[in-house]
């Protein structure tokens, strides 16, 4: 499934993810950028309609909710980058993340583990 949102569609879907199902006015405060209501109830039925975002009645209004796992749209849109931007080569994007010189040795360290667990799986599932 190719999911693909605008900013503004992923700053209200990370309010839906972080906060789980929230009426228009609760998604309007957990939003950095001041926009008006009825902003952020345009970008929620658009989301609606693209079948990212459900809703239910409640009271008067509805509470609406991520239809689709957060984990899902950030594969696709790496998915996405990699295709357009390194050639659809994972390795040419790992290339460039390692190469940026702003990753800590921390960061360094959890990548160098998790290369080296993916390889283990790898070499178990190989034999």
């Amino acid at each position: 499934m190719d999911i693909q949102f605008t900013d503004r569609e992923i700053d209200v879907m990370q309010v839906l993810w972080d906060r789980g199902p929230s009426v228009v006015a609760e998604v309007r405060e957990g939003l950095t950028d001041e926009l008006a209501y009825t902003t952020v109830l345009t970008i929620l039925k658009t989301l609606e309609a693209k079948g990212y975002v459900g809703r239910e009645e409640e009271g008067r209004g509805h509470r609406y909710f991520a239809a689709v796992k957060q984990q899902a749209a950030q594969d696709s849109a790496l998915r996405r980058m990699t295709s357009k931007l390194f050639r659809g080569s994972a390795e040419l994007l790992f290339t460039r993340l390692v190469s940026d010189r702003n990753l800590s040795p921390a960061e360094l360290r959890r990548m160098r583990k998790l290369l080296a667990d993916s390889a283990a799986r790898d070499d178990e599932g190989g034999k």
